[in-house]
């Protein structure tokens, strides 16, 4: 073989090696990025996974706080539920509540069966407990109904008694509602079923202290992603803490009230109830 035969036989040999070399680099290479790209993938699966699961308890443990700080102290023994809705009044004669109310059949009665009475068309007005009267019943308006009628009857009733407080609470549909009226003028309200009916006046300390969340009118719900609580179930809550705050949480009424104590129990006279 002459000398340029075997120059170009080597040439072509080494060639051939080359390539080979570069078609295996290319395999690894690819192999690699493909690896990288899997743990990536991985990595962010997994820290997706634990940022729900710390959103959830947070939610979790968030949610079990309001309920754990609805309940009443253990020194003051639960004598009843929270009931659905009620006024406080700042009062110390029940007699002047019912005039104001204008009651019809009123008689006097024990706590057990006032509360009864509440459950059907009818109210019950406390004794006076810590120079408050509650007022609780079913036939109360409530805002999700009618909150025009719910604005005229506060503002009528606290034009005769002064300060008059008003919450509800449907906990089935997360529908709250909290108002102060002060001689005729509403000082505070906020309503909200599905969408905010009323939202009246500065937030109250004890709303910012509590991080309620009011929605501006037509202001959409926040939109509640996985392992987050929606806020007005929060709200629904925390109605009972802000009586607390405001004046009495029925919930928290016990054992300390002495049982021959007696309210009044009668009915709200139609044209209220309209």
């Amino acid at each position: 073989m002459s000398a340029p035969s075997a120059m170009f036989a080597i040439l072509g040999d080494a060639a051939e090696l080359l390539s080979s070399r570069d078609h295996d680099l290319m395999a690894v290479l690819l192999i690699l990025a493909l690896s990288v790209a899997l743990v990536l993938l991985l990595v962010c699966l997994l820290v997706m996974i634990h940022f729900l699961r710390t959103s959830r308890l947070k939610g979790q443990r968030e949610l079990q706080r309001a309920r754990l700080l609805s309940r009443p102290a253990r020194f003051h023994p639960v004598l009843f539920q929270a009931p659905s809705r009620w006024l406080a009044i700042r009062s110390s004669n029940p007699q002047a509540v019912q005039a104001a109310l204008g009651l019809l059949k009123p008689r006097p009665c024990s706590w057990e069966e006032g509360l009864s009475a509440a459950q059907e068309q009818k109210l019950f007005i406390s004794p006076p407990i810590d120079g408050w009267i509650l007022v609780m019943g079913s036939s109360l308006p409530e805002p999700g109904h009618d909150v025009d009628k719910c604005f005229h009857f506060l503002v009528a009733l606290s034009q005769k008694l002064g300060c008059v407080q008003f919450f509800s609470v449907n906990r089935a549909v997360h529908h709250h509602a909290w108002v102060q009226a002060v001689h005729g003028q509403i000082q505070r309200a906020y309503a909200w079923a599905g969408k905010t009916l009323w939202n009246q006046g500065r937030m109250s300390k004890a709303e910012v202290d509590l991080r309620l969340k009011c929605f501006a009118y037509a202001e959409p719900a926040d939109r509640v992603c996985f392992g987050q609580l929606d806020p007005t179930l929060l709200n629904t809550e925390r109605v009972a803490l802000l009586a607390a705050r405001w004046s009495l949480d029925p919930a928290s009424i016990g054992a300390r009230m002495p049982r021959e104590i007696q309210g009044i129990a009668g009915e709200l006279a139609r044209s209220r109830n309209r």
